[in-house]
């Protein structure tokens, strides 16, 4: 059911496009047979339409108007129109230019008969007014056009020709083709129909008159022509007489130019046959130059090649000579060769020997150095208890000289002035290193320069004892006489105390004690 459906929806679809498919052919074909459509060239025209036009209409004073009135006939120029073709016609009227040529015998004013060729361009006007003139006389026979422009171009011309003499119709062309397309266009614009341009192509006659217009003047100008033609022949007859006079001027010089050539040629090759000759004996005689040199050349060349031959047989003998001393160097050179291996190995086994002794002297400086590394060990821990003991009596001192100082504040600035006292009196004595002599002028004999000097360090040292006075209280005098003292009890109980000790002990080690007391072996050289 549902595949019948189905194909059911499908032929209706298709009835209905090709109804529409129909439907579209049959209004093509209606639309082109209804719309008309007119060419750039073309009107379209249009009967059993009506429609309304501007018309002229002549007034009874003389003046035209214009009125709209209705026209049975519809014209479209350049358009498209829709046109029923059971209640209208239509007409296509080409408005194309159209040429038309003319042969017209006409008689001149002064009774001449001529026959006048022309060419017209005539066209139906583009205006509608003009395409409905047009196409209410010629809509039917469009030949007619042409054979009725002919007519009216034919009928001015010879009205026109009538009025004018053969002169002026020669001469004024363009004045009698305009007059002629003035006459005319009236006319033409009356049937719908334009005239774009008139020209005259030829004016001629069968008796020869307007030749013999022109025949004076011809004549005249054959005379001068000729009068003319018989100058130039006077004129070239001159030029040539001129012309043979210059040529046999040239020849002349031509001739004598032609002499002294060939003289100077017959010189020049005498001239080339002596230095021909000359260079021939020349050629001979550097001909017979080479080959005396080439004699020459091949005498050296034989001498050298002997000389080559005893310098190779020389060479030859002294490389001999020089192969077999060779030999014998190297034969000496193998000798040589075999006591120095012999030499070798006898070195080699001296230096083995030399080796197991080596090996033993070292057992034995190895055992030495053993000794004396453990002699200076213990030598070294004997020293090491001395200093260690010198310093805990330094640390004592210092412990005791700070204790000293805390007590004492006076004592310690006594010392700090006593240590950097050297140092004042050595800045002082700087100024004395740099004099180079001192002259003592006055005093006795006695006093020297020595003696001046000390007084003046002498004298030094009490300024600045008084200035430390002045400005700490302090009597460097009393303090260097009391640390004097003082050093001298110190030196008495440092002896003291550096008195021998005590015998050890007899559970202390013997070893230790003879370490102080005796120095190590020295070691056997």
């Amino acid at each position: 059911m549902e595949i019948a459906g189905i194909v059911g929806i499908l032929l209706i679809i298709g009835i209905v496009v090709v109804a529409v498919i129909v439907v579209g052919l049959i209004m093509l074909l209606f639309a082109r047979s209804w719309i008309k459509v007119a060419r750039a060239d073309e009107a379209l025209v249009i009967s059993g339409r009506k429609q309304k036009v501007q018309r002229a209409v002549m007034n009874a004073d003389g003046t035209t108007s214009s009125e709209l009135a209705e026209s049975p006939v519809t014209v479209i120029v350049n358009g498209k129109s829709l046109v029923n073709p059971i209640t209208q016609r239509h007409e296509i009227i080409s408005l194309r230019s159209r040429q038309v040529s003319l042969n017209a015998e006409a008689q001149s004013l002064d009774s001449v008969t001529l026959n006048v060729d022309g060419v017209a361009i005539v066209k139906i006007g583009s205006d509608p007014l003009y395409v409905r003139r047009a196409a209410e006389r010629f809509a039917s026979q469009d030949k007619a056009i042409e054979q009725f422009t002919t007519e009216q171009l034919e009928g001015a011309l010879r009205g026109i020709v009538a009025t004018l003499s053969v002169v002026e119709l020669m001469r004024e062309r363009k004045k009698f083709s305009d007059q002629i397309a003035a006459d005319v266009s009236h006319e033409l614009a009356e049937q719908g129909l334009i005239l774009d341009s008139f020209q005259i192509k030829g004016i001629t006659d069968a008796v020869g008159y307007i030749q013999s217009l022109g025949a004076p003047e011809i004549q005249s100008k054959r005379q001068a022509a000729e009068i003319s033609q018989t100058n130039a022949d006077r004129a070239i007859n001159q030029k040539n007489i001129a012309n043979d006079e210059a040529n046999l001027i040239e020849q002349t010089a031509l001739d004598t130019n032609t002499a002294n050539a060939n003289a100077g040629i017959g010189r020049a090759r005498a001239e080339a046959e002596q230095a021909e000759h000359l260079a021939r004996a020349q050629a001979e005689q550097a001909v017979l130059q080479q080959q005396a040199e080439n004699r020459q050349a091949q005498l050296d060349a034989d001498v050298k090649r002997v000389a080559d031959a005893q310098r190779y047989e020389a060479e030859t003998r002294a490389q001999a000579d020089l192969f077999t001393r060779e030999k014998a160097a190297e034969a000496a050179a193998i000798e040589q060769v075999k006591q120095a291996e012999a030499r070798t190995r006898i070195a080699e086994q001296q230096a083995e020997a030399d080796k197991a002794r080596a090996a033993g002297e070292a057992e034995a400086l190895r055992a030495q150095a053993t000794a004396e590394a453990e002699a200076r060990r213990l030598r070294a821990n004997a020293e090491a208890d001395a200093i260690r003991a010198e310093g805990d009596a330094r640390a004592a001192a210092v412990e005791a000289e700070a204790k000293a100082i805390a007590s004492n504040q006076e004592a310690f600035l006594s010392q700090r002035v006593l240590e950097v006292l050297p140092s004042i009196m050595s800045e002082f004595a700087k100024g004395y290193a740099t004099i180079g002599s001192v002259s003592i002028i006055g005093g006795s004999g006695e006093d020297g320069a020595s003696s001046v000097v000390g007084g003046d360090n002498a004298k030094a040292m009490r300024a600045v004892f008084d200035s430390v006075n002045a400005a700490t209280g302090l009597d460097l005098a009393s303090i260097i006489q009391g640390q004097a003292v003082g050093r001298g009890f110190g030196a008495g109980v440092a002896q003291a105390t550096d008195a021998p000790a005590p015998a050890p002990a007899a559970s202390e080690p013997v070893t230790r004690s003879s370490a102080r007391t005796e120095p190590p072996a020295a070691p056997a050289e």
